[in-house]
């Protein structure tokens, strides 16, 4: 190492804010969304006191206007490995696979994210990445225009491979890393310039919208980036008071007192200007591309397997008895079934817990006397004791179904062509270089170890040491 290299977390919270800064300079309806999602999480703290003590005993609060996650798009193989190792730089690792297929987008994704809790507490962010798949495009001249297209060329400077070569050498120190968040931040930000004509333009736009996305830009510029919402509902509300002209629907569960998984909403996609170099390469025409917009999330609990195919199943009989509009005519109708088929889903943590339907990260109180340990004990003895706590843990990563919704309504009604289900895992781990990495045993893993260091801090030698609990 060159003398004390700054940790992951550090450069992943810099680059954060540097792509925060850049994002706000480029797309000011996100400034304005900024601040009426601030204004409504205001409101909420001041109607809820003790949600304020909660988020500022977890450390939240201090990050409640910090970006969550961006977003981009990227069209090989070599962008996409190339990209695993500019964010394990950052302390980031691909986690979960995403088929989209399944609801007409032509690309496959991964969530690049922190690791365990202390990192998620120092820096959340996290950037959803999806790769192109040229096999689901029908057009097989677009296809081939594409392919030639994203050849040639590289969506980093030199000095930013120079520095991701350097790194895995021998680490940074504090002047290379303020180097490096400047470069690899140059990689996602907004070129008005296609480096296409109009005409190939027109031409990958009509075979699909994402692909002249993806093809006839410098890079993968940030499509969206995400701010955390106290109260979504609401900031969706103001979104629309305000002429943001957001999404007909919040993607995910319906409102519920104990939050689960993930919601989310965005405001459309805007047009923007765009220069496109014609076939002589010399004249430059106008014309106008969108792609880009804002979105709020608001995180609950995360679930089990057994919990996501309740989830998965509920949500499958909403959108089969009211399926819902691509204009989102039907919104008010799909909302209401919706809320009606999740009231068969627990609401509260101690079913959720019992059921196995959510991770719980424990805590103990030594001070609780809960009787000498024994075997004759259980968790659930424990907990209604008080030595013992459980809380949900938060779900950190991202739901196909929501994310394919906030793809198709910023694509517009070209983006709507429906594909057959062709995930294919094996093939994109291949070309990441590394395999994705399973959240759900990310999150049972944190569940195990938060409740065998409890266990332990209250004289248990282990979990197996206790009366096994009641099975629902």
């Amino acid at each position: 190492m060159n003398g004390s290299s700054p940790c992951a977390d550090a450069i992943r919270a810099k680059f954060a804010s540097a792509i925060s800064n850049m994002y706000q300079a480029e797309a000011p309806q996100y400034c304005a969304m900024k601040a009426l999602v601030a204004e409504t999480n205001r409101q909420c703290l001041a109607d809820d006191p003790q949600l304020e003590r909660r988020l500022l005993e977890s450390g939240e609060l201090a990050r409640l206007d910090v970006e969550r996650h961006g977003a981009i798009r990227v069209g090989t193989a070599e962008e996409l490995s190339s990209l695993r190792r500019l964010f394990a730089i950052m302390g980031m690792a691909p986690v979960g696979y995403y088929d989209l297929s399944v609801a007409g987008i032509p690309v496959h994704s991964t969530a690049f994210r922190p690791i365990g809790e202390c990192a998620m507490r120092a820096s959340p962010f996290r950037i959803f990445t999806s790769l192109l798949r040229p096999d689901l495009i029908a057009d097989a001249q677009a296809r081939e225009i594409a392919t030639k297209i994203l050849a040639q060329r590289d969506i980093f400077t030199p000095r930013c491979r120079a520095l991701i070569d350097l790194f895995e050498r021998r680490g940074f120190d504090d002047e290379e890393t303020r180097e490096f968040v400047i470069e690899a931040a140059k990689a996602f930000r907004w070129n008005g310039r296609a480096t296409v004509s109009s005409a190939v333009y027109q031409q990958l736009y009509a075979a699909h919208p994402l692909l002249a996305d993806i093809v006839c830009f410098k890079g993968p510029h940030i499509n969206h980036l995400t701010l955390h919402a106290l109260d979504i509902d609401a900031s969706h509300a103001a979104m629309e008071a305000r002429g943001l002209n957001p999404k007909a629907i919040i993607e995910g569960p319906p409102r519920r007192r104990r939050p689960i998984l993930l919601r989310q909403t965005s405001f459309k996609a805007r047009a923007e200007p765009v220069e496109f170099i014609e076939e002589d390469g010399r004249r430059l025409s106008g014309g106008a591309h969108a792609a880009r917009f804002g979105e709020i999330e608001q995180r609950g609990a995360a679930l089990t397997a057994k919990g996501r195919a309740l989830y998965d199943r509920l949500l499958a009989e909403a959108q089969a008895a009211a399926p819902l509009a691509a204009d989102g005519a039907n919104a008010s109708a799909f909302g209401e079934e919706l809320t009606r088929r999740f009231a068969a889903f627990p609401d509260d943590d101690v079913t959720l817990r019992r059921d196995k339907l959510a991770f719980f990260r424990y805590s103990s109180d030594a001070s609780v006397r809960a009787g000498e340990p024994s075997s004759s004990s259980s968790v659930d003895d424990l907990l209604r004791a008080g030595a013992l706590q459980a809380e949900p843990i938060l779900y950190e990563d991202f739901l196909p179904v929501s994310a394919a919704g906030i793809f198709r309504s910023n694509l517009g009604d070209q983006g709507a062509e429906e594909f057959i289900e062709r995930a294919d895992r094996r093939a994109f781990e291949a070309v990441l270089g590394a395999p994705v990495l399973d959240e759900l045993a990310l999150y049972q893993e944190a569940e195990t170890r938060s409740l065998t260091a409890s266990l332990e801090a209250l004289g248990f030698e282990s979990i197996a040491s206790l009366q096994p609990e009641a099975t629902p």
